[in-house]
């Protein structure tokens, strides 16, 4: 299916969902599934959304996939880590809904849509809480051939380049990873890194771009096939500009397209899916406690999420407060020099786990366990560089250890360092002393620190911050080094410092909403015929990151909860019409029973 073109006049719907995203494609699915003629539009000129560059990990307790896999868990050892994690952002009546619904939405897209998933051997974050758990509460999409997209795979969006090898993606999983830090010391890796690349540069041939894709690319263009196999028609290039109310209630969009601006008119409301607000500067700069010092921020979300769900809202009585301890999933960053344009953002999901590698402040200490997640990290760096303009961190490490597992963007050896030691991206020092003065850190701090760390490091302790004591550290690791995976001593030089930024995966703060997704005014009622779903709703974690998918896990169940609310009201209102002989409040036909039968088709097609 080709990208629809606008139609002249005011389009008729049930009802507009507004982003592409994880949020605004279930609410979509679920939707057209319930019965509701549903139109989709985004922003961009490609469809995902940030979903499109994550890690299509969701977290969800309880739910039938982990379960299979062997996983034991519960719905009280769930909601005690929740209220554990969340503290005084506990909203009971949220997380209960999330708890309950979340298994039933994997059930309902994996019977009835293309997303299918897999068990992953995540831990929770803190595993250790009470309530924590060392395996079962997430999972991820299944790997995807986007050539069953048709035409549309053009409109995919593709994944973060900074993340991938020659636009090779790699999946969520260890499993995966392991093969190519082991390729030079490894038959067996080599060979299935030479195979994986071989594969990848005929895709890159035949169809320039990889179409073997996982993770949230997997997710987003799962979600797509659904929405393009119920007839959902997703009109790219098009912003919405306004939201339009009628008789007290919001009706329906105004929108800009290629053919200029265009009405949409929804019998049964508005979704806002916009993605959140990390490219909104002015309320970044609100936000962001690291921006108001006089500090900067770099988002690896797309460029188009700029905040579009929250304004809109506002003009109608929604408002985004700014509550929670944490506004944003925190991610470390590091900016990779570009020969034109800016620099690239590259988030640093994996090799601060890895042993041989420690992080510092500018004074040359540590502040922090690195193997704890970038969110924790990333919320140990601001406090670490509170009373600072800059926030940054430095990681450090020596040739070998460089080497074996590379840093940032650096990749493994054999891959040259050297452009990038040209480019500034990494610095290096014949000694630590060297480094320091180069990486712009204190070179006495920084030899003493990691004398420090050497004393115990030898014997696998770090004696500061445990680290390496969780499932969750060693889970991304290196599970071959013993006796601790994720610390050993910074040897011989040369040695190597790359500086890390602040960046965020997506905004907590959100808009206020019913649990169903109905957003709030300012007297906590809601706004008839408005609704938000994703990132543009405020986070039920209240700031915090319990776990790997506690963004797309309640984003999904989410959207599912609130389709599934509108189509009742939709039903509701037809029959209070049809009872009082007007029939002017309809309900589309029917959509198809499920999406499956087209995704199998398509299968056989690409087949």
């Amino acid at each position: 299916m080709s990208k629809p073109s606008l139609p002249g006049a005011a389009r008729v719907c049930d009802l507009v969902v507004v982003g592409s995203g994880a949020g605004g494609l279930s609410t979509a699915v679920t939707a057209a599934l319930q019965g509701l003629d549903v139109v989709v539009l985004e922003k961009a000129d490609v469809f995902g959304g940030t979903t499109a560059y994550s890690g299509g990990v969701l977290w969800i307790p309880g739910n039938a996939v982990s379960r299979r896999a062997g996983a034991a868990d519960s719905r009280e050892a769930a909601r005690r880590y929740l209220q554990h994690e969340t503290g005084e952002c506990f909203d009971a009546q949220a997380i209960d809904a999330f708890l309950d619904h979340g298994p039933e939405m994997v059930d309902f897209f994996a019977r009835e849509t293309a997303v299918q998933f897999v068990p992953t051997l995540y831990p929770d974050y803190h595993p250790t809480a009470p309530g924590g758990v060392d395996v079962g509460r997430s999972i991820l999409a299944a790997p995807y051939d986007i050539r069953q997209l048709g035409p549309d795979m053009r409109r995919l969006r593709p994944p973060l380049k900074t993340i991938t090898f020659i636009g090779m993606m790699f999946n969520s999983s260890n499993a995966d990873l392991k093969h190519f830090f082991k390729a030079t010391r490894s038959w067996t890796s080599f060979r299935y890194v030479a195979g994986r690349l071989a594969h990848h540069l005929k895709e890159l041939l035949l169809y320039r771009r990889g179409i073997q894709v996982t993770s949230g690319n997997a997710l987003a263009a799962r979600l797509a096939q659904s929405a393009l196999d119920l007839g959902i028609p997703i009109h790219t290039g098009t912003a919405v500009k306004e939201l339009v109310t009628s008789h007290g209630r919001v009706s329906g969009v105004r929108a800009q397209g290629a053919e200029g601006l265009v009405a949409f008119e929804a019998r049964h409301g508005v979704v806002l899916a916009c993605g959140g607000f990390p490219h909104d500067a002015a309320r970044v700069c609100a936000a962001f406690a690291h921006v108001r010092r006089g500090g900067t921020h770099h988002s690896p979300a797309p460029v188009e999420n700029t905040g579009d769900g929250g304004r809109l809202a506002e003009t109608v009585g929604g408002s985004v407060p700014l509550r929670f301890p944490s506004p944003a999933a925190w991610m470390p960053v590091s900016l990779v020099p570009r020969k034109n344009g800016p620099p690239g953002v590259f988030p640093h999901l994996l090799d601060r786990y890895k042993p041989g590698i420690i992080g510092v402040t500018r004074q040359g200490r540590r502040f922090t366990n690195e193997s704890e997640s970038y969110h924790d990290v990333g919320a140990a760096m601001i406090r670490a560089c509170e009373g600072e303009t800059e926030t940054a961190m430095w990681l450090i490490c020596d040739q070998a250890t460089l080497d074996q597992y590379g840093l940032g963007y650096a990749k493994p050896a054999p891959l040259p360092k050297g452009p990038l030691l040209r480019n500034g991206y990494l610095s290096k020092g014949r000694t630590i002393e060297e480094l320091a003065h180069r990486a712009g850190i204190d070179p006495v701090a920084l030899a003493a620190t990691v004398r420090e760390y050497n004393i115990g490091a030898v014997d696998g302790i770090d004696r500061q911050f445990g680290r390496g004591t969780t499932s969750f550290n060693r889970y991304l690791a290196d599970p071959e080094h013993r006796p601790n995976p994720c610390v050993a001593p910074i040897g011989q030089g040369p040695y190597y410092a790359l500086k890390l930024v602040m960046g965020d995966l997506g905004t907590f703060d959100g808009l206020l909403t019913s649990v169903q997704g109905e957003v709030l005014d300012g007297a906590g009622s809601p706004i008839p015929g408005l609704y938000a779903v994703g990132n543009d709703r405020a986070s039920i974690m209240g700031g915090n990151y319990p776990g790997a998918g506690i963004t797309l896990g309640p984003i999904l169940t989410f959207g599912y909860l609130t389709a599934r609310h509108i189509a009742e009201r939709a039903r509701q209102a037809q029959a209070q019409a049809q009872a009082q002989g007007a029939g002017d409040a309809p309900v589309s036909p029917a959509a198809p029973a499920s999406a499956s039968a087209s995704a199998r088709s398509r299968q056989e097609t690409a087949a």
